[in-house]
């Protein structure tokens, strides 16, 4: 349903930006409006509404979608589309979204109308869905379930349309015939990696007044991997006013919330391998009750998965870009320092493997062979799992990461040498098991160079 086919009655963006679009008494009569506009029928039985109730703005929100929206369309049986947008940006107090509420007391009463709602999914959002009266009759389309192929193709059409036009309405500067050109946009596509949000920014960047175009566009498709130049156009900004949101409430002096984002969100975005809920429980030595809490509302940033069992994941590379930029994260409360949260987590894998590692973890039989062994995946998962294989396949690639200087360094070497002299061939062992003995030997290379830039500045020259 859209435009071209008729169907769209009235929409209405939601803004915190703005104090219209943010405020929720806004949205009924504003769907009103375009609704009496539209439709010659509604707008009749509308006047007899205003004539009985002439102090309408001042109702209720449940009073207000009764009188204005809900009898005029059951009087007059209209088949429309409605469209609220970006929900989540208007402000609510309601631990339920307080329009999703009211659409679930009268939604059925209209079975003629079909409302498009969006939103990034919020604790109150997800709770509205949720309602007994609403969850049943709601089709949720969640964006990141999407085909990856169409949702490229999509991306790609954008640029194809948006970049030659910015070109064309740019007199004062010459392009050539096939700007962008094909592998242009295809770079573009890959760095976008299924993320509008990005596409957008880049073709912002790219437009921005002042600046050439041609260049902005070859300074994005020469960066390999980064997304800081194009961060700084907008993304940066979205995702400031995501984290601020997702922490309205929160005094700025509660230090321990935002050390608890920090550790659970820091080690999600430097963990080599994504990990479930359950496991970053084991690694982090936390309950899974408290990683919950602190994701709570970062649905928006991150793909947290109902099931414990599930691996949290990052939408898109650009959030540990800027979470982890202290440049760019201008907001020291999320700042995510990366050789600091690379120290946790090699730490929480040395605690984990002291605990867990034992000889002959699997209780496989004397001299069995490993090629012999009978359903090998389950014996993975039921005595060595997932948070376990991590720590022993990526401790050393943390340890890279942590700092070779600092009162840290003592600690550091001493879990080391504790770890070497209780648990070597225990840890070799899991590596066998788990089918990655090569593995160790890279990962003695890694302690190696650790140490030797550890000596180095001991024994400067």
């Amino acid at each position: 349903m859209s435009f071209a086919d008729g169907k769209l009655g009235a929409s209405f963006f939601c803004s915190r930006d703005s104090e219209d679009r943010s405020n929720l008494r806004t949205i009924f009569p504003t769907l009103t409006f375009q609704l009496a506009y539209r439709y010659p029928l509604f707008r009749e039985r509308l006047l007899q509404v205003l004539k009985a109730y002439p102090d309408v703005g001042r109702e209720s929100l449940r009073w207000q979608m009764e009188k204005l929206i809900v009898g005029p369309l059951k009087a007059t049986n209209i088949s429309t589309l409605i469209i609220v947008d970006a929900l989540d940006e208007c402000k609510d107090d309601q631990p339920a979204s307080a329009i999703l509420s009211i659409l679930s007391h009268y939604v059925d009463k209209i079975p003629y109308v079909k409302f498009f709602i969006t939103g990034r999914p919020e604790p109150r959002i997800r709770s509205g869905f949720r309602l007994e009266s609403l969850s049943p009759i709601t089709e949720v389309l969640k964006l990141h379930e999407v085909k990856p192929a169409v949702v490229d193709s999509d991306i790609e059409l954008l640029f194809q349309t948006q970049l030659p036009s910015l070109a064309k309405n740019r007199s004062d500067l010459d392009f050539t015939e096939d700007w962008p050109s094909s592998s242009d946009i295809k770079v573009l596509c890959k760095k976008a990696a299924g993320l509008f949000i990005y596409a957008s920014t880049v073709v912002k960047f790219i437009a921005s007044e002042g600046d050439s175009p041609t260049e902005r566009l070859a300074l994005i498709t020469s960066l390999p991997q980064s997304t800081i130049e194009e961060g700084r156009s907008g993304v940066d900004q979205l995702y400031t006013k995501v984290l601020q949101q997702a922490f309205h409430g929160v005094s700025a002096d509660n230090s321990q919330r935002y050390l608890h984002f920090q550790t659970v969100v820091g080690t999600v975005l430097l963990l080599f391998n994504p990990l479930p809920i359950r496991s970053l429980s084991e690694l982090l030595g936390c309950n899974i009750p408290h990683i919950r809490t602190t994701i709570r509302s970062l649905h928006s940033l991150l793909l947290v998965p109902d099931s414990n069992e599930d691996p949290i994941r990052i939408f898109h590379k650009s959030l540990p870009d800027f979470l982890m930029g202290s440049d760019r994260c201008q907001d020291k409360r999320f700042y995510v320092e990366p050789a600091g949260h690379h120290l946790e987590t090699l730490l929480g894998c040395l605690r984990l493997m002291e605990k867990r590692l034992k000889k002959n973890i699997c209780n496989l039989d004397d001299y069995a062979v490993l090629s012999e062994v009978k359903d090998p995946h389950t014996l993975k998962k039921v005595h060595i799992g997932d948070a376990l294989e991590y720590a022993c396949r990526y401790w050393t690639k943390h340890l890279l990461g942590v700092q070779s200087d600092g009162p840290h360094i003592e600690q550091v070497q001493k879990t080391i040498d504790r770890f070497f002299t209780v648990h070597l061939l225990h840890w070799i062992e899991v590596l066998a098991i788990i089918g990655h003995l090569d593995i160790g030997v890279y990962a003695m290379s890694e302690i190696e160079q650790w140490c030797g830039s550890v000596s180095a500045i001991k024994t400067p020259h």
